[in-house]
């Protein structure tokens, strides 16, 4: 089983969940982050430390972002590996929650 970052990290791109990571298996594109599915040891330890509540067990992704199960291991074998904790972006807090984000992801 893997985590899967979902919609809600798109325009916000918190890393505290980055930092947590044990095995670091984040990867950043322009305005989201993404899980390398081979890589994730399911440890949960991002999961609560992400702000925007973005991370889910694979499992338990929403019905309505299933979709993101796939989208996180593709862009993560093209995307670079993230380690370290970084700035979200500027306009984080105004994206926090706003549904229908797929469209404004930037690969």
């Amino acid at each position: 089983m893997t985590f899967v970052v979902g919609e809600n990290c798109i325009k916000c791109k918190y890393t505290d969940c980055v930092e947590v990571c044990p095995v670091d298996c984040f990867y950043e594109g322009p305005n989201f982050l993404v899980i390398h599915p081979d890589e994730c040891i399911d440890c949960a330890l991002c999961e609560p430390e992400c702000p925007a509540n973005a991370i889910f067990s694979e499992d338990e992704v929403p019905e309505d972002q299933q979709e993101f199960i796939e989208l996180n291991a593709v862009l993560a074998d093209v995307w670079d590996n993230i380690t370290e904790k970084t700035d979200p972006l500027p306009d984080a807090e105004k994206w926090d929650g706003v549904k229908g984000k797929l469209e404004q992801l930037e690969r």
